[in-house]
């Protein structure tokens, strides 16, 4: 454990370097081609530097902060666009490279922008945080949920991936609410949130849209969905536009998730997950599709929200449980996770008697 950490050290303090250099790069070469040459060392470190690290919980979030989304604000900064881009004045220093390496995005001000008032679609930024209870309560939750792992014997395998499915999400908006809880203390900023409640999304496009890890659809958006988007909008018009660039997202976000994988375990993609992400894509579209097509008929009635909620959670638990956790259990992580789990707990069980042996020297 004590290598892993060594290791981690050193790729973030090689990824805080590469983007000094990258902030260095911003300041006296063009967006464009030229810019774009110059980042892209930095993109393909970024690619093989979670190589180094084994663990799954250190290995996991560090390929998603950096060789996806900091890979993905490095190339739209190369054209002068995405959130390192976007800021009157520039972003300073600290400030750039947290925004770049971390699933961060900053709140705007709904004050400044006096288009929000004529468009009823446009939802007022919500607060970048939850309440302490909140976070405290699925803490406890995971805590529960990793102690019951110890009867797994005992419990039907379908049982298991579900607690795996709510696992996942707690580890995740726990983790990503750390890093936003720190970095707004350094900036003193206001963030937007990561997670908004999944388990209510009332429908697909509310679940991958405005539900789940809301940074990776903020950074996907202009990567993907909006040059898409843009070009079929020209050959086959606005209307319909939208559903080649859903698909295409889902696409990308196919691969990046094979990537991810691939860190974790180390082993070629059987590319079960590719298929969860495409069949997810093309539902998507065609409930974008049945709205468009129902829009403008004076067919108005629709499932009671209850419903809504059972049919949309379960079926992403449903084709999870088929394409999903699968490749989680091929690479073991479960078990890798769990290891890790009792090796900080030693460590901590560790620090706690060095502490309380230190105490007991002191008083006497």
């Amino acid at each position: 454990m004590e290598g892993e950490i060594y290791n981690f050290i050193k790729v973030w303090l090689s990824v805080l370097i590469s983007l000094c250099y990258c902030y260095a790069i911003g300041k006296i070469t063009p967006k464009g081609f030229t810019r774009l040459l110059c980042v892209l060392p930095v993109v393909c470190l970024f690619l093989f530097l979670p190589l180094k690290l084994a663990s799954i919980h250190l290995g996991g979030i560090t390929a998603f902060f950096i060789a996806w989304l900091a890979n993905f604000k490095i190339l739209l900064f190369a054209f002068g666009k995405g959130p390192l881009s976007s800021s009157d004045p520039p972003h300073p220093l600290p400030r750039f490279m947290a925004m770049a390496c971390l699933p961060i995005k900053i709140q705007q001000n709904p004050h400044l922008n006096a288009q929000n008032k004529h468009n009823p679609d446009r939802k007022s930024p919500k607060k970048g945080h939850k309440s302490l209870f909140n976070y405290a309560i699925k803490f406890l939750l995971l805590a529960s949920l990793i102690h019951v792992y110890d009867y797994s014997d005992y419990l039907h395998p379908k049982l298991i991936l579900f607690m795996y499915g709510f696992h996942i999400f707690f580890v995740l908006e726990l983790t990503l609410a750390m890093v936003a809880a720190l970095v707004r203390s350094l900036f003193s900023l206001e963030l937007e949130p990561q997670f908004d409640e999944p388990y209510l999304s009332t429908s697909l496009q509310d679940f991958w849209g405005r539900r789940w890890n809301i940074m990776v659809t903020s950074i996907l958006r202009p990567t993907v969905y909006e040059p898409v988007l843009y070009f079929f909008s020209r050959a086959i018009g606005r209307k319909w536009a939208p559903l080649p660039a859903v698909f295409s997202t889902f696409i990308v976000s196919a691969v990046m998730h094979e990537l991810i994988f691939y860190y974790l375990g180390r082993t070629w993609p059987t590319w079960e997950i590719t298929w969860f992400f495409v069949f997810h894509g093309i539902c998507l579209m065609l409930e974008i599709a049945l709205k468009k097509a129902l829009a403008n008929t004076k067919f108005g009635w629709r499932l009671p929200t209850p419903v809504r909620i059972l049919l949309t959670v379960g079926f992403v638990m449903i084709t999870g449980f088929s394409w999903f956790f699968p490749q989680l259990l091929r690479c073991g992580a479960d078990v890798r996770a769990f290891e890790e789990y009792a090796a900080v707990g030693a460590f901590l069980k560790k620090v706690g008697r060095a502490f309380a042996f230190q105490s007991l020297s002191t008083s006497s």
